[in-house]
C-alpha cells in the first residue's frame, strides 16, 4: 500500500512517474471518494426530482424529437498507420483509429442498459460491421459506459485499459490482459501511449460499491504526436485545464453533451453542451465531436435539445464550423493532418 500512497501523491503533485508495464497486478485503496469534486445527491434530492417530472423528457418532446435525431450509419473509412478516424456507434461507444491500433471507447452495443429504456436509436456501427479491436478503454463502472454483455463479444485476450479499482470486475470475467492506472499514469500499447486524466465524476454498479473504483477519461497519443482525448463522462471543472496543460497539441476531443437536466441535480457530474464546447476550449483541443446524446433517454431535457445547442454555443465561439464534428450516429471522420 505504500507504493501506491507514493504514486498517488506524485500523480497529485503533478510528477510524472512514466508508463507503467502491461497487465500490472496492483493494490488500490477500498475507495476512491476522495476524488470526487463535489458531494454525490442525496435521497431527498432525488425526491424533489421525481416530484419535479423525473429523469425523462415528456411525452411530447420524445415525439417531437426522437424521429429527427441524426442516425446515418455507414461503413468505416480506409485507414493506415498514419491516419486517425473516428466513429461513433452511439453514446459513448467510438471506434478510434489511430496509429494502426482500432481503439473501442465504453462499448456498448446492448439495445437497453440497466434502469433505462430501449435505445432511442439503433448503434450506429453493427458488431459484424467492426474490424477486431485491438485495444479497449473504459472510463468508468457505470451500466451505460461498462456493459458486460458487450465485453462478452470480445475475444478474452483483448487488452483492457480501465481505472484503478476496475481490473478485478474484468478479471473474474475472464479477461487476460487488463491494466488499471490511476489518474495521470499511462501504458504504451502497440505504439500508442495510453494516458489515464480525470473527471468530474463518480462510480458504482450496485448499492454497496460506491466510489470503489476509479472514473476518468482517457488521452490516446500515437507515435506522430497525433492525438485523440475521450473525456468519458464528466461535469465541468477545473481537470480540463489542467489535462490541456499536461497534454498540449490535442486533436480532437470526444466530450459529452448530454443528460444534464434536471441542472440542479446533474450538473457536477454531466456537461451541458456550453460547457462541453468551453472544455474543448479548456484542453485547447483542435476539433471537438459531441457524444452522450441521442442514444438512451437519461435525463429531463429533449432528446434533439442537445445538438441545437452545441451548435449554437460553438458558433458562439467563432471557431470554424468545420471543427465542430456534430457526427450522427453512425457516422466517421477522418483527421486531415495536412
Amino acid at each position: 500500500m505504500t507504493d501506491q500512497t507514493d504514486q498517488t501523491d506524485q500523480a497529485r503533485a503533478g510528477q510524472s512517474a512514466g508508463t507503467r508495464p502491461l497487465g500490472e497486478r496492483r493494490s488500490w485503496p477500498r475507495s476512491f471518494a476522495d476524488r470526487l469534486t463535489d458531494p454525490l445527491p442525496g435521497f431527498g434530492d432525488l425526491i424533489r426530482v421525481g416530484r419535479h417530472g423525473g429523469f425523462h423528457p415528456s411525452r411530447q418532446d420524445r415525439a417531437t424529437d426522437i424521429p429527427q435525431l441524426p442516425f446515418a450509419p455507414e461503413p468505416l473509412p480506409e485507414v493506415d498507420k498514419e491516419t486517425i478516424a473516428v466513429s461513433w456507434a452511439g453514446h459513448a461507444s467510438w471506434v478510434v483509429r489511430i496509429g494502426g491500433l482500432t481503439v473501442l471507447t465504453d462499448p456498448v452495443w446492448s439495445r437497453r442498459i440497466l434502469g433505462t429504456p430501449p435505445r432511442i436509436t439503433p448503434v450506429g456501427i453493427p458488431w459484424h460491421a467492426l474490424p477486431p479491436a485491438d485495444a479497449v478503454v473504459v472510463s468508468h463502472n457505470h451500466y451505460d459506459h461498462l456493459d458486460a454483455p458487450t465485453l462478452r463479444r470480445l475475444p478474452r485476450a483483448t487488452p483492457l485499459f480501465v481505472p484503478a479499482g476496475l481490473a478485478r470486475w474484468c478479471r473474474r470475467r475472464g479477461f487476460t490482459r487488463v491494466t488499471e492506472l490511476d489518474w495521470w499514469e499511462a501504458a504504451e500499447f502497440g505504439g500508442v501511449r495510453f494516458d489515464f486524466v480525470p473527471a468530474h465524476h463518480w462510480s458504482r454498479r450496485t448499492l454497496a460499491d460506491t466510489c470503489r473504483s476509479l472514473w476518468g477519461g482517457w488521452v490516446m497519443r500515437d507515435v506522430a504526436g497525433q492525438c485523440v482525448y475521450f473525456a468519458g463522462d464528466t461535469g465541468y471543472g477545473r481537470w480540463f485545464t489542467e489535462i490541456g496543460r499536461r497534454h498540449p497539441g490535442l486533436d480532437i476531443a470526444l466530450l459529452p453533451i448530454g443528460a444534464y437536466a434536471p441542472r440542479r441535480l446533474l450538473r457536477t457530474v454531466h456537461t451541458d453542451p456550453e460547457e462541453a464546447v468551453q472544455a474543448c476550449m479548456d484542453v485547447g483541443a483542435r476539433i471537438m465531436a459531441p457524444m452522450h446524446w441521442a442514444a438512451f433517454l437519461l435525463s429531463s431535457e429533449p432528446p434533439l435539445q442537445p445538438l441545437t445547442r452545441v451548435r449554437a454555443a460553438w458558433q458562439a465561439t467563432g471557431r470554424p464550423r468545420d471543427q465542430l464534428w456534430d457526427l450522427p450516429v453512425g457516422g466517421s471522420r477522418v483527421l486531415d493532418t495536412r
